[in-house]
């Protein structure tokens, strides 16, 4: 059994591949923190989670699962609005979308995914 951890730290690692899939662990915003709109941070956050699905060699058009998590359901469309710009059409997952308290305050969006190889 062979599992390969991207990005290991402390208490977690980015990327857990194991089996030919990829679980990205939960992803935030790190530039539009502090003042990005939810659509603004959605963006950055689906950019990280495309480097990290490549850095494990796979790419959206190979998800699975997806949870987001939003601060404030109300920004569900704005969230929407970046997710659909990004999504592939051919790629879309099951996923589930929930309103919930962040580690940061200045988090509104938080994004887990898992992808085949």
């Amino acid at each position: 059994m062979t599992i390969k951890r991207i990005s290991p730290g402390p208490r977690m690692s980015a990327v857990v591949v194991h089996n030919g899939i990829a679980y990205v662990s939960g992803q935030v915003p790190n530039k539009t923190a502090a003042s990005g709109s939810v659509k603004d941070q959605t963006a950055e956050v689906l950019s990280i989670i495309d480097g990290l699905l490549a850095e494990a060699g796979t790419d959206k058009t190979k998800l699975l699962t997806t949870t987001i998590y939003l601060t404030d359901i109300g920004t569900f469309n704005d969230m929407n609005a970046a997710w659909e710009a990004w999504v592939s059409a051919d790629g879309k997952p099951a996923r589930a979308t929930v309103e919930a308290k962040l580690a940061n305050p200045a988090y509104k969006v938080e994004i887990v995914v898992t992808a085949a190889i």
